[in-house]
């Protein structure tokens, strides 16, 4: 076994997956063989979901029952909803409200009690909370607006279908093509943080409904999926400091303060997720006849290149994006979570065909051999 140390396991092998694969000195990302490029402009993120959950993209027969298998898992159940607007009340932060919620999932799941690496109980199980999330989320944000919640309706489509439950209204089909298309840049990228954190609480065979949260909990830190609540506070201080977007960003970087959504642990280009969601803010802002947060992205992205080397990642214009969209700021990361959860589950299945429990070690540097002293002397 090697002693060399690998901080934050940079760089270390720990599987072997099928879902995904990164190539971070060409910014390419790919989903079971087919490029983010070409399934972001062709495919659904219905499509997305069955491919990485089954192997291959489905046949028009097998799109339409998956999609009605999904669409009928919507509804809350009346005591999940009591709790989320409990949490409401409270004022929970978003993604703690989100984890809460699946969790309790289970209670009211049929396959509750499968064995955790039952394959088809967990497609069932990993439906019903894909299809469930949008409806958590949506209520918690309108509950604590002071709103009502609206309920879901099996019509329309899983992005289609949360715009209107967030906003009451049908969104038009910019607005949902957009989104829809959001969530399969999402959907998987690799071990990640929260994906890995899923499987490692898989490993130990536990069940979905107890690995979906530790993955939420994982996404909620800034240095993950809280990313991109970071850069849209960011591009408002700018708005309101009055300042060129150079010089602020210069007096941030002088300040010795970073600005959010630049840099990537895997990628050392540009992301390409960033260069798909960048054009497709920039769409939104000319359909809106409103540029400012994307000239402002476009800007500072440049001087950071220039000053730093750094490009940006998918969070810096996934921000601008759903702002665009008229979606709260802190409902961001929990529509990260939203499209992840495809992901999670995917590797958590695979996780269960070829388990092994990951139990990583730490290299010991305190100290040894004390005197033990009793009581009186310490």
């Amino acid at each position: 076994m090697s002693d060399e140390l690998k901080k934050g396991l940079e760089g270390v092998l720990v599987a072997e997956s099928e879902l995904s694969y990164i190539d971070g000195d060409a910014g390419e990302l790919v989903y079971r063989g087919y490029t983010i490029d070409d399934l972001a402009r062709d495919a659904s993120f219905e499509e997305v979901l069955y491919l990485l959950w089954h192997g291959h993209l489905p046949d028009g027969e097998e799109l339409a029952a998956f999609e009605d298998e999904m669409r009928v898992e919507r509804e809350l159940d009346d005591d999940v909803l009591a709790l989320v607007e409990n949490l409401a009340a409270q004022d929970e932060n978003p993604m703690a409200a989100l984890r809460t919620a699946v969790s309790a999932l289970s209670a009211y799941d049929s396959d509750a009690g499968a064995e955790p690496t039952d394959r088809d109980a967990n497609l069932r199980k990993g439906r019903r909370i894909t299809a469930k999330i949008p409806t958590i989320i949506a209520a918690f944000t309108r509950l604590r607006d002071g709103q009502d919640p609206v309920a879901p309706r099996e019509d329309l489509g899983h992005a289609e279908n949360f715009l209107y439950m967030l906003n009451g209204e049908e969104p038009d089909e910019v607005l949902a093509e957009t989104f829809d298309m959001a969530l399969v840049l999402h959907a998987d990228h690799g071990l990640n943080a929260s994906t890995f954190s899923s499987m490692v609480v898989s490993s130990t065979l536990a069940d979905l409904h107890s690995a979906i949260p530790a993955g939420i909990g994982a996404l909620s830190g800034s240095l993950h999926g809280g990313a991109n609540q970071d850069v849209m506070e960011a591009l408002l201080e700018l708005d309101d400091s009055g300042k060129e977007p150079v010089e602020w960003a210069k007096d941030k970087l002088e300040a010795g303060e970073r600005v959010p959504g630049f840099g990537h642990r895997v990628y050392d280009v540009k992301d390409p997720r960033a260069k798909i969601l960048g054009a497709k803010s920039k769409e939104l802002a000319a359909a809106a006849g409103e540029s400012k947060w994307y000239d402002y992205s476009t800007t500072i992205e440049a001087y950071i290149a220039e000053e730093k080397g750094l490009a940006p990642n998918v969070d810096f214009y996934s921000a601008s994006t759903y702002y665009q969209m008229g979606i709260p700021i802190d409902a961001y990361t929990p529509i990260f979570a939203m499209s992840r959860v495809a992901g999670w589950i995917a590797h958590v299945l695979e996780q269960y065909e070829d388990n092994r429990l990951i139990r990583p070690r730490a290299r010991y540097v305190g100290e040894k051999d004390l005197p033990f002293p009793a009581l009186d002397e310490r």
